[in-house]
């Protein structure tokens, strides 16, 4: 390893032990809801450490407690991390030109918001995916550990303080949703009316299941938001 990216592979562990901290505190309360759907720890550690997503695994595990079928958990899984092919397309853009191909097959397999977030705003006209496999140390441990230390504390905490901690999830969504909802009013707007269409179709389409409810509102709001609202060019077009 050269000098350069053992630096770059220092500053990225550096940069990520707050991500991969944080990833422990939210995993921990996934792990409850990963408890609630059946799995082991073992099975919750694995899980995590193949799919570092928040809200891809808790839509997963939300269908696979509801019994659906595969199609609609690939489906699922696909819709709420739709995103991150977004990303991985932007973060791309860092790499040089000269950047192997396995080094961008194994940074995509971690983008997440918080490291996709450090990655874009590190100096220098290129990236080093080293800086990227050093973020990875941390958050990856963090995310895996913490759903199955979740799930672990299931069999020794109180079922109160069980409860408490699952909320911990559900405040990482609003933390998530919360800032862009309060600089664009079109995305606030689409955050509440899905917050009502969600409660609405659990009251009339019950027989929906929550997957297939998730899956049809997402696609319903996020495509009218998209035609009636198109994100526009500046004048450089970007």
């Amino acid at each position: 390893m050269t000098n350069e990216n053992r630096q770059a592979l220092l500053e990225g562990f550096r940069d990520g032990t707050p991500i991969g901290l944080g990833y422990f505190v939210v995993g921990f309360s996934l792990g409850i809801v990963a408890k609630y759907v059946g799995f082991s720890p073992l099975q919750g550690f694995v899980i995590s450490l193949l799919n570092n997503a928040s809200a891809g695994e808790y839509a997963a595990f939300v269908v696979i407690g509801s019994d659906a079928p595969y199609f609609e958990i690939a489906l699922m899984t696909l819709v709420a991390n739709a995103r991150y092919v977004l990303m991985s397309t932007v973060l791309s853009q860092k790499f040089s030109p000269d950047t192997p191909f396995y080094h961008r097959i194994f940074v995509g397999f971690d983008v997440t918001d918080e490291i996709f977030g450090i990655s874009i705003a590190r100096g220098g006209r290129w990236l080093n995916p080293f800086y990227n496999y050093g973020s990875f140390l941390t958050a990856l441990p963090g995310w895996s550990l913490g759903t199955a230390c979740g799930i672990v504390a299931w069999n020794f905490f109180p079922s109160s303080a069980v409860s408490a901690l699952s909320v911990a999830l559900y405040g990482m969504f609003l933390a998530v949703i919360i800032p862009p909802a309060r600089k664009d009013k079109i995305i606030g707007g689409a955050v509440v009316i899905s917050f009502l269409m969600s409660y609405l179709a659990e009251i009339f389409f019950p027989e929906i299941s929550a997957g297939n409810r998730t899956i049809i509102l997402t696609i319903l709001i996020a495509g009218a938001a998209a035609i009636l609202y198109p994100v526009k060019e500046d004048d450089n077009g970007s």
